[in-house]
Formats: C-alpha cells, structure tokens, sequence
C-alpha cells in the first residue's frame, strides 16, 4: 500500500515582529544587517494566552474548509510540537475535542524541533501502510517566541511562530517515498531550554550576559548557532546522499528542493555546497521567519499556491535539528 500528501495548509498568528521594532530595541542591528545577515524581514509570534494548539487547530480548520474535509473521516492525529500546552495530559488529546474529530481517533504528541515534519510524515506513512488509518491528519505547532528572553537579539531574528496541517492518505496529490532518519544526542545540549521539565523542574535564575550583551540562561532558548551550522552543513551531503539513493533517484531527477529553513545564511551555505540552482531552491522565509517544524509543510503550500511546485515534480525535503536529528524524504507530486 501506497500513501499519499491529500492537503495542506498553514495558519500564523496575527501579530508580527518586524526588523524596524528589533532594530529599533537593539540600535547595533539596523534593518539592512538583520535583512542581509538573517534574510528574514518579518515573523509571526503569539501573544499571551495564545499557544501551539490554538495555531494548529486554527491550520486544521483551514484544511477542512479549503479541501471540503469531512473531519469524521479522520483516524489518526499526530501532533508534532515542543511546545505544549501542559505536561500533561496530550495536547493531541485537547486537538481532538476542540476540532470535533471522532472519539475513535488514535491521538499522540512527537516531541521534535525542526525536523519534526519529515519524523512526523514518516509516521504517518507508516500508519497508512500498515492499514491502522485511512486519513491521518499530521499537526506541526510551534511557539519558541516563549522560550526566549526578550534581549536575546540573535534567536529573535530567527524564529517565529506558526503551525502547519497536513491530511495523509491512501490517495492524493503527492505520493510519499521513502525516508532516511537519524539521531545523535551528542548535540542535544547545544539547542535546549534546560529547565522547567522532569530534570530541572525550577527556574534556575541564573541570567548572566556575555561579552556581545546577548543573553545566557538556563530558564530561556539557548542556542549555539556555530555548533548548529557547522553540524547542518557537515551532516546534510550524505543526508541528501542517502535520501536519493534510497528513493533510486539522481540530484538531477530532482525538480525542486523545499528544505527546512533556519535562515538565508545557512540556506545559502548548503545550497551552494550541494550545487543546487537557485531556480530549483525554494525559500520563502522572508516573511516567516524559521517556524521550526513547520517550515517544510509551509514552504510546500506556498510552493503550490504560486506555481513554484508543479504536478509530475519530485521534490526533495531535507531538515536537521536540534536533538541531533535530521531527516529526508522525496516526494512525487
């Protein structure tokens, strides 16, 4: 049995963060910088009260009314966030209320970043092949905007917050090939919010500065962004080598590549190191900002809507994150 992408769609919060508010916080980052240094002119974050959930129901009504989705035909929710909206119990389990699906649903949460789509899509395929589901409906929610202190210059460029809904089937516009996965926890304490969980259930209070005035503490986003680029740029040549392989595909079968986006600068690294034409290269993050595990299912709707993503392409889809973890899959439309 084959499984298929059916629809997709993205929901982002209303509010925006701008490069004229950051750099009107922080005068050393003018507009020009944080345009050519991150490519991102804009990103949707939520304001108090508003969470992952609320986006990703807000992503999945989209679907429904977009795609003329009967929600009783639903069998599986998967929902793919870290940032829930309690310990417990499941957010899937709260999704599953708030969208009215049937109480047959099979609803779990994945805990992962920015890989979090293709580990999610893998699971969803997984689902359908072995005849557990007919219609699964993969969630992607995120709000880092939370984690992260508000003087913290360098992350607040970077991400935004936003969530993606993706209907998973027996039929549809993309059929789903095969994925290459992986892991190394060796890295795991170079993107972390160290307190808060099971580990370290207090605040730690340990707010300090470094010799740039960002921010250092264990109660907020940490992020060591050379340790981070350096591993998405030594890691994604044999990703994307192993993706083809499996898939029986060359780089020149491929018609567009619709990568996870962290910013231009790491974009631009790995689309020359992996010699990609920039026609082939979709990047849409300019308005968007790095929105963690839903920027591949993002950059796949925007692809479509504006003719960037055709019937008959095949499209590769590569993300790592934080963890390690890293992921790819080629999918034929």
């Amino acid at each position: 049995m084959k499984a298929f992408i059916k629809a997709i769609s993205y929901n982002l919060p209303e509010k925006i963060l701008d490069n004229e508010q950051i750099a009107s916080e922080f005068p050393e980052w003018t507009v020009e910088k944080i345009n050519n240094k991150i490519g991102i002119k804009q990103r949707h974050v939520t304001v108090e009260g508003e969470t992952a959930s609320d986006l990703a129901v807000g992503a999945a009504e989209k679907l429904f009314a977009a795609n003329g989705i009967d929600r009783e035909t639903i069998d599986y929710l998967i929902f793919v966030t870290q940032s829930p909206d309690y310990h417990l119990p499941t957010t899937a389990c709260l999704i599953q209320t708030r969208l009215g699906l049937s109480k047959r649903v099979t609803a779990i949460d994945v805990n992962l970043g920015c890989n979090g789509f293709v580990a999610g899509l893998s699971l969803a395929k997984a689902v359908i092949v072995a005849g557990q589901a007919k219609n699964v409906l993969l969630l992607t929610g995120e709000t880092y905007s939370k984690y992260m202190h508000e003087r913290d210059k360098s992350n607040r460029t970077i991400f935004g917050d936003g969530a993606a809904a993706t209907l998973v089937g027996t039929e549809g516009i993309a059929e789903i090939g095969e994925f290459v996965i992986g892991t190394d926890g060796t890295g795991a304490e170079n993107l972390i919010v160290k307190t808060g969980g099971a580990r370290h259930p207090e605040p730690a209070g340990d707010l300090k500065f470094d010799d740039f005035g960002n921010p250092r503490s264990s109660d907020n986003l940490y992020m060591d962004g050379p340790a981070i680029l350096n591993y998405s740029l030594d890691s994604i040549p044999q990703l994307v080598a192993d993706v083809l392989e499996k898939n029986g595909v060359s780089m020149d079968d491929i018609d567009l590549h619709v990568y996870h986006q962290a910013n231009i600068f790491l974009a631009n690294l790995e689309r020359r190191k992996l010699k990609i034409a920039k026609e082939k290269y979709y990047c849409n993050i300019e308005n968007v900002g790095n929105t963690v595990s839903s920027t591949i299912p993002i950059g796949l709707c925007l692809a479509m809507q504006d003719g960037s993503l055709k019937p008959g392409m095949k499209v590769l889809s590569v993300a790592q994150g934080l963890g390690y973890t890293w992921g790819g899959m080629v999918l034929f439309f």
